[in-house]
Order: structure tokens, then C-alpha cells, then sequence
């Protein structure tokens, strides 16, 4: 069974289970959100709606809410001096579509078991001669190094000067 949803101005075709990222929607990870706007409801018998299908709805589960790849607007006017730069993260909403429902049913509230994040590998401890590499301070480079290691010296400027091409004038 299959449905077509409209949020936030565009068409999507869902079915059970599907994951799909969204412009932004209300709710916390883990909370169902339900869309009304149903166009389409298919499987054995394809139901259309005019303009949507009253009492069906989507029921998905918010996973995550996030931010998408920066986008750059740059406008320049040749000759003009004129510049200017701007850019963009388009807000999202990932979904898990949970039930397709129709004739005005009610979402189910059976709580999924929540997923918990993975959790680095656990590393070896280190032997008890070795400091632990967090614990160890790091030497910070001052604007006086620049680049060069902290206990480093200048290098030296060697006394010679470069022999230079004689110049020749544009007459002779």
C-alpha cells in the first residue's frame, strides 16, 4: 500500500516503513507526527482525491531534525565593485513512515524501542609506563613560531648576496 502526501509545498510518495527527509516539521526524534494531506492512496484499489482524501492520513516517526550542505548565493556586477555573499543550511526533518490510515482510523501509540547512539569501541588500556595521549599537554604555537616547532630557532640568513644579471641598456 502506497500513499502520496503533500508537506511543505512539494509531493511524496510513501509507503510503510520508507524513510524520507522532509523540509522542516514540528517534533522531537522519536515523537509521531501525522500528515492529513493525502492525494493518493494505492494498492489493491487506487483511491484519488479532489484535491486530497478525506480521513486518510500518514503517520511517521520524527528520527532526526537537521541541517543540510550550505549553499552559496554570490552576485557580482562586473566593473562595478559590487559584490556580495551569502549563504544558506535548508532546515530538514528525516521521517520513518509508520501506517498508512484510512477512513479517519487513529495512528497507533505502540512505542518503538528507542535506539540508543553507537558507542566508540572501547580502546585498550594503555601500559603503565606510557601517559595517556589525552592527558599529555600539546605545545601551542605562538604568533612568534608561526609554523615552526615551539623550541626551534630562526634560521639563519645567510650573509652572501645573490650576484645580479647586469642590466643592459636599450641602446649600444
Amino acid at each position: 500500500m502506497f500513499a502520496v502526501i503533500r508537506t511543505g509545498g512539494k509531493q511524496y510518495r510513501v509507503a510503510a516503513e520508507d524513510l524520507i527527509k522532509v523540509d522542516k516539521v514540528r517534533g522531537n526524534p522519536g515523537e509521531i507526527v501525522q500528515f492529513g494531506e493525502v492525494l493518493v492512496v494505492g494498492g489493491d484499489s487506487i483511491t484519488l482525491g479532489q484535491p486530497t482524501i478525506a480521513g486518510a492520513s500518514v503517520a511517521a516517526e520524527v528520527i532526526e531534525q537537521g541541517r543540510g550542505p550550505k549553499i552559496i548565493a554570490f552576485k557580482k556586477r562586473r566593473r562595478k565593485n559590487s559584490r556580495r555573499r551569502r549563504g544558506h543550511r535548508q532546515e530538514f526533518t528525516l521521517l520513518r513512515v509508520t501506517e498508512i490510515l484510512t477512513d479517519g482510523a487513529k495512528p497507533s501509540q505502540t512505542a518503538r524501542p528507542k535506539r540508543e547512539p553507537k558507542k566508540p569501541a572501547a580502546t585498550a588500556p594503555a601500559e603503565a609506563g606510557e601517559p595517556d595521549e589525552a592527558k599529555r599537554p600539546k605545545a601551542k604555537a605562538g604568533p612568534k613560531t608561526r609554523g615552526r616547532a615551539a623550541g626551534a630557532k630562526k634560521p639563519a640568513k645567510s650573509p652572501a648576496k645573490k650576484p645580479q644579471k647586469p642590466k643592459s641598456g636599450g641602446k649600444d
